[in-house]
This record gives structure tokens, sequence and C-alpha cells, in this order.
């Protein structure tokens, strides 16, 4: 990309346009018709539907249809490298397009959807270059057609007039990638999928199983870090450009899928899922979760914006039970969290000497309960994830509805009456 800074858009976008479908010919061979097709109809949707919600809702249905199709049609019951890999990013892409081109001609906009707004239809070869740019093509990470704009306008460099200097930024996030990448490759032999499923597994101890559950999960993970973290070639051309931090350094994280260190460190599940798949839940949190505002209420709208994320992933039942138990552990955190801010008590003892301790045991049920809820997703159908959860006795369901049922009594006995009521959430 940096030997064509200098070129014409049209250059540009051909240049991307050729070399996204050549790399989905070379994984997917003749099934790159697929996504070529869903982006001739975005593109006739966008012409001859103009800034409508009708535009916005037969975008939404058609690409959501044709996506979950698709995995009707090729699902197995194994983890498959096939066309709906790249099919289910591409979608979000283009859903996302189609919000952005309706709120182009909306007024007020917040400053978010300013960023995004687009003041035209984009011409075909735009749309195809943007949504085969090779570095957002197979996994990700999600941007806007703003974004890739100021990218083929050489707007994304720390040098203006002149190429990003992105090759050492991008070489240190690659090899980051590398790493996850070789602790995935070396470990996860040991802790496969497969092992649930096992008689051996089912004759260890209850103790054995929910370690294993713990110890899996972190390994299993690093399966999409690695993928995520490898963003190289996005820094490298520029559309990991993110200007100037407080400290006046240039910035190469517009692009950034994972927060490493935080996914690392954090003892928190809202911690994790914040630095998890970042654009993606951006992208959620942008088109579902704050488009249902009118709904006037943000629980349903919670409830709403994660059913689409397990829609979106697949029709496995696995995927369903995952984000429900996700929904169930982060409101059941916060509320958590609630009660050791208002609890004297609690916020004495969470800035005690002995939060070190505190900090390993908090660590230990949250990966032992990060992993939980990945093996139906990992699992994906009915017969093997209850298998599983059978033999660990449901203890993430009846650990997490206990606390559920117990937190308000608990808020009365630690709580002193002035501040028992809880602080509304943001």
């Amino acid at each position: 990309f940096l030997f064509f800074f200098h070129q014409p858009p049209t250059v540009i976008h051909l240049y991307h346009a050729i070399s996204g479908l050549s790399l989905a010919a070379f994984n997917f061979g003749a099934q790159l018709y697929h996504s070529a097709l869903c982006v001739l109809v975005q593109f006739l949707l966008l012409r001859l539907m103009g800034r409508t919600i009708t535009m916005v809702l037969s975008s939404f249905i058609f690409q959501m249809v044709y996506l979950l199709a698709g995995y009707y049609y090729t699902a197995t019951e194994e983890y498959d490298i096939k066309w709906t890999m790249p099919q289910c990013v591409l979608a979000l892409k283009l859903i996302g397009l189609s919000f952005d081109y309706y709120d182009g001609g909306q007024e007020p906009l917040n400053a978010e959807q300013q960023k995004s707004a687009l003041a035209s239809v984009p011409s075909l070869l735009e749309m195809t270059g943007f949504s085969y740019f090779y570095g957002g093509f197979l996994v990700g990470p999600q941007f806007t057609l703003r974004s890739y704009q100021r990218l083929v306008a050489g707007e994304l460099t720390d040098c203006p007039g002149h190429p990003p200097n992105s090759v050492l930024p991008a070489l240190k996030r690659f090899s980051l990638g590398f790493v996850c990448l070789a602790v995935y490759q070396i470990f996860s032999p040991y802790y496969p999928d497969s092992y649930y499923l096992t008689d051996d597994y089912d004759a260890q101890p209850f103790w054995y199983r929910c370690v294993f559950i713990l110890i899996w999960a972190k390994i299993i993970l690093y399966k999409y870090v690695s993928c995520w973290v490898i963003e190289g070639v996005c820094i490298l051309s520029g559309l990991g450009y993110n200007g100037r931090g407080q400290n006046g350094e240039h910035q190469w994280d517009a692009c950034a899928n994972m927060k490493v260190w935080t996914f690392e460190t954090t003892p928190l599940f809202t911690g994790t899922i914040s630095s998890f798949n970042i654009n993606t839940n951006a992208w959620v949190a942008r088109h579902v979760f704050k488009r249902l505002k009118f709904l006037g209420n943000k629980l349903l709208s919670q409830v709403t914006a994660l059913a689409f994320l397990a829609v979106w992933h697949g029709t496995h039942s696995g995927y369903l039970l995952c984000f429900s138990m996700e929904f169930i552990i982060v409101n059941v955190e916060r509320q958590a969290q609630a009660l050791v801010r208002d609890s004297p008590l609690l916020t004495n003892l969470a800035n005690s000497p002995v939060y070190p301790v505190i900090y390993v045991v908090q660590q230990f049920f949250h990966w032992l309960f990060m992993g939980y809820p990945l093996v139906p997703f990992c699992l994906f159908t009915y017969d093997k994830w209850f298998r599983v959860y059978s033999s660990v006795y449901f203890c993430g369901h009846i650990f997490f509805f206990t606390l559920y049922l117990m937190l308000p009594y608990l808020r009365k006995a630690l709580v002193p009456t002035k501040e028992r009521s809880e602080k509304k959430e943001d």
C-alpha cells in the first residue's frame, strides 16, 4: 500500500479490490461469489432506495438472512474455516455502511455519528475496495467507510503528504500476535475441546474438571487473540493511525481489536469483555444497542444486542447459551461492584493489604466462569454442552443465580441505610 500512497483513489480502490478478491479466491475458490453478490446488492440498495429507513431495514434483513442461510447450509458440529467466516465480518461492514449513509442525511448527529456519516453514495469500485480491503476481509477488524476514505486520501499518516512511518509499530504488534499464536499452538494440543466428551474427563474429580475449564478457556481464547493482534497490515497501511495521544506520541491503535494487557490482568468479566474483539463490540453498541434507545429500557436493549451477537455467530444453540450466560454474569458483577463501592466495610477490605490475596481468588473465579460460557460456544450443540455442564453440576448457573438472589440481602446488611439505594448506572 505504501507504494500506492500517491496514486489516484481509483487506482488504490482497484488495488484493494483485486488484492482482497485474490485472497478470497485463494482461500475459498469459487465461493467468493457469495461476498461479491452481497456487495453488489448493498450497492444497489443504497443507489435505489436512498437515505430511508426502508433501505436500512432492507440491508439489515438481506445481509443477515444471507449469512444465516450460509450458516444453515454449511453447518457441521466442528469449527470449520469456510466462506461464512469472512462473510460474517462483511455482513456487519455492509449493514454499518447502510446506517452511515442514512445518518448522512439526518440532523442532529452525535459526535460518533458525525465521524462516520456519509455525504454521498460510494461508487461500486470504492465499495468493493472497502469490502475487500485485505487488512480486514478475513477476520476483521471492523472499520467505517469514512475511515477507509481517509486512508485512500492519504490523511491517516503521521507525516502529512508522505507515507506513514508505520513499519516499526506494525512489527511490534505483529510480534505480539506471533507470541500469542505460539502460546496457542504449543499448549492447545494438551487442552483440546474433544477431551470434554471423553469418559476420562467424566472420571476426573470435580475440582479437576473445573480447573480444566479454567486453563482450557485461557488457552482457547488465544486462538482469537492471535488473529486480532496480528493486525500489523492495518497499522502498516495507515488505517491503524489514531493521531497523537495525550503524551504527544503518535498512536497506531485505531484498528486495535485487543487490549492485551487488560485482557491478561483484569479480574473482572466486564474488563475481559471490553478488551476482547473491541471493534465488533463497538459496532454492536453503535448500531444495535444505541439505536434501540427508543425502547426506553436499557436492559431490553442489552438483551437484544446480545441476542443479535448470538445469532450473528451462528445457528447453534451453544451461541445463544453463551451470550445468555454473559448477560447474567455481567449484570451480577455490576451489582457486586455497586455493593463493594457503597459498603464501607467492603471498600476498606478492597483497599487493604490483603487485596493481593483477594485478587488471586478473584482471578480464579473470573477465569473459571469465563470458561464456563465458552464451553457451549465452542462445543456448539445441545448434546455436547449439556453433557459437560452436567458433569460439573451446572455450577456456573447455580453460582450466579445464587448470587443474584443473595445480593439484595447482602446490600441491606452491608450498606448503610442512607446509601442503600444503588446509583443509577450510566
